[in-house]
């Protein structure tokens, strides 16, 4: 079973950091042109957006939003940088919640052999 904990926070870092990678890759540094630039406007400012709601993302954007130090031209840069590390935290977890729920049912029809801990991990990744 310690092989299995081992694997599992391994594969999940493992995909955070490529999605993180993949996702700052393809980062859009400005503001676009669809809702994108009224969520950071709004964020950076800490106004009410448009539908209102999302107190958590606003607050998480205004702190992102901060690492510009002062420099305005920089704020959508990071407030986008933001979405891309919390969508890779997104990935790693449902990686997580897979892989539990996939050990808990192999586990209680089957039991967990090394095949079925990598056939666990596969659907994981996949998902």
């Amino acid at each position: 079973m310690d092989y299995y904990k081992k694997y599992n926070n391994i594969i999940g870092w493992v995909l955070f950091g490529i999605s993180l990678l993949v996702y700052m890759l393809t980062l859009e540094p400005t503001a676009s042109f669809w809702d994108c630039s009224e969520r950071i406007a709004t964020a950076y400012k800490l106004q009410i957006p448009h539908p209102p709601g999302a107190p958590l993302l606003q607050m998480m954007s205004r702190v992102f939003s901060l690492l510009s130090f002062g420099d305005v031209t920089m704020v959508a840069f990071w407030i986008n940088a933001m979405s891309a590390v919390m969508s890779a935290v997104t990935i790693m977890l449902l990686f997580w919640i897979i892989t539990m729920t996939g050990k808990r049912i192999i586990t209680r029809h089957y039991g967990l052999d090394k095949t079925r801990m990598w056939a666990v991990f596969a659907s994981g990744i996949v998902g």
